[in-house]
Order: structure tokens, then C-alpha cells, then sequence
């Protein structure tokens, strides 16, 4: 293999570069499809007039300090329950994916159980387990838990399934070198290995936080008071659903897209969407 084709990035491996005659047609569909979302734009907007939703009882509580205090509170609770979602689903996917690689077979199809099913149940049926059926067994969480363990349930299979994947892309001739210095196994994983896959997976495990995120709008069900609950408070007080959702959604979007942002810069930074091209 030329140096040429001995380290390319994914994206170029799976996607040729577009030739002038693309790159024409690229730029015609952008501009059409930039002009479709112009219209429908106004069309909402439009309709929104129409309806009496641009009026300024519906807008005008925005203009107060307290809503956006209260969003705030909401936002430092989606933060905290997020956060501790990630935390405890990177705590739990980093077990399952140790059991995953295990060479015993009991731990590896242990593993593979819970891994399957944990990325097959739906994180809601996980939050009405914890707030319906475990408290019948004596157990009292608080809500924040309610929302915070049935989100790391959900995210932990992904994880292990990240981990997994960076730890078999560390090539093989790391953990032949390690050993043959007299490094025990345990050593070499931890030393050599692990270091190695967490590098290739943060920017992948910084874009399953954005799903952890999006789970934690189902804390309503436990009512906890993160954005969605608070959103839904102001929505009963001045009964202007739409412009409530509209604000909380764009939000959302910003939060989701900033990740998304740090995503990009950290792989652009560490340089680590790399693949040898023999092997895609």
C-alpha cells in the first residue's frame, strides 16, 4: 500500500470527491431546497397570523425576567440529569464492554444480553419501570434518579458497543510490543490499549451524550423539573402551547448542535477518524 492509501479518513474512503459537473448540481439542489424552506417558512408563519398565534399574549411573558429564570432552572436540571446519565451509562457501558471482550464465555454472552437489551427497550418503558414497579419492592428514589438511571440504562449498550469498537481498533501489534516488554495482560489493556480506544471513541461518546439529552425530556413522566417540565408549567399558566414548544425546541437545538460542534472539533483536534483503506 502507497502512503496514499495507508491512512485515510472514513468519509473519504466512503464518499469520492463530487466533480464539477456534481458540484453544479450540489449547489442547484441547496439553492432549491434553500427556497423551499423559505416558503414554508412563511406559509408557518403565515398560518401562525391566521390562527391569532402571533398575537402578544402569547409572546409577551418571554419579555419577563421570571420565564427565563424558570427555563434556566429547567436547563440546570436537563444539565444535571444528563450529566449524571452519561456518567453512570460510560460507568456501566465500560463493565458490559470488559464482559463483552471477556474470553469467558459465561460473562461475554452475559454481556451481549444486556447489551441487546438495553439498545432494544425504549428508555420511557425504562423510566415507567423505575417510577411504577420498583417502588412496590420498598425502594424510594427521588425523581431525579427515576430519570437518571432508565437514561443510562438506555444509553450503556451503545457505549459498551463504542468502547468495544475503539479497543479492536488499537492495531494488534500494540498489545504484541506491550507484552513482549513483560506486561501482563491487565497491564497492557489498561497502559497500552485503553488509552489508545478512548482517544478514538470521545468524539462517537460525545454525540451519544446528544441522545442521552434528548431522553432526559421524558423526566415529565416523573416530574422532574428539568426544561420540558418547566416548559410545560408555563404552557398550563399562560396557555400558549406553540410559542412555549417553539422556544424549548430551539433550545434543544442549540444544545444538541454545540455538542455536535465539540464532537467535530475534538476528532478534528485528535485526528482520529483514520481507517486503513484495506480494511473499510
Amino acid at each position: 500500500m502507497s502512503s496514499y492509501t495507508s491512512r485515510l479518513s472514513v468519509k473519504d474512503a466512503l464518499f469520492e470527491e463530487p466533480g464539477p459537473r456534481a458540484k453544479v448540481r450540489i449547489r442547484i439542489a441547496t439553492v432549491i431546497s434553500l427556497i423551499l424552506l423559505a416558503a414554508l417558512l412563511v406559509l408557518v408563519i403565515r398560518q401562525f397570523y391566521i390562527t391569532g398565534q402571533l398575537e402578544s399574549r402569547y409572546w409577551s411573558f418571554f419579555l419577563k425576567y421570571t420565564t427565563w429564570r424558570f427555563l434556566g432552572m429547567g436547563l440546570l436540571g436537563t444539565v444535571e440529569a444528563a450529566s449524571l446519565g452519561g456518567i453512570l451509562a460510560l460507568l456501566a457501558g465500560f463493565v458490559l464492554m470488559l464482559g463483552r471482550l471477556s474470553k469467558y464465555k459465561v460473562f461475554n454472552a452475559i454481556s451481549v444480553a444486556i447489551i441487546e437489551f438495553t439498545r432494544g427497550v425504549p428508555t420511557l418503558l425504562f423510566i415507567y419501570f423505575f417510577f411504577l414497579v420498583v417502588p412496590q419492592f420498598g425502594i424510594n428514589m427521588t425523581a431525579l434518579w427515576k430519570v437518571v438511571i432508565p437514561v443510562a440504562l438506555s444509553a450503556c449498550g451503545i457505549v459498551a458497543e463504542v468502547l468495544r469498537s475503539g479497543v479492536n481498533a488499537v492495531p494488534k501489534g500494540q498489545r504484541e510490543a506491550a507484552i513482549s516488554l513483560g506486561l501482563s495482560e491487565g497491564s497492557t489493556f489498561i497502559k497500552v490499549i485503553l488509552p489508545q480506544a478512548i482517544r478514538y471513541v470521545i468524539p462517537a461518546l460525545i454525540s451519544e451524550l446528544v441522545i442521552v439529552v434528548k431522553d432526559t425530556t421524558f423526566a415529565y413522566v416523573v416530574s422532574f423539573p428539568d426544561l420540558m417540565q418547566n416548559a410545560k408549567v408555563l404552557i398550563s399558566n399562560y396557555d400558549a402551547l406553540l410559542p412555549v414548544y417553539l422556544v424549548v425546541a430551539v433550545i434543544y437545538i442549540i444544545i444538541n448542535y454545540l455538542l455536535n460542534k465539540l464532537s467535530l472539533f475534538i476528532a478534528a483536534k485528535m485526528n482520529v477518524k483514520t481507517v486503513n483503506v484495506a480494511e473499510v
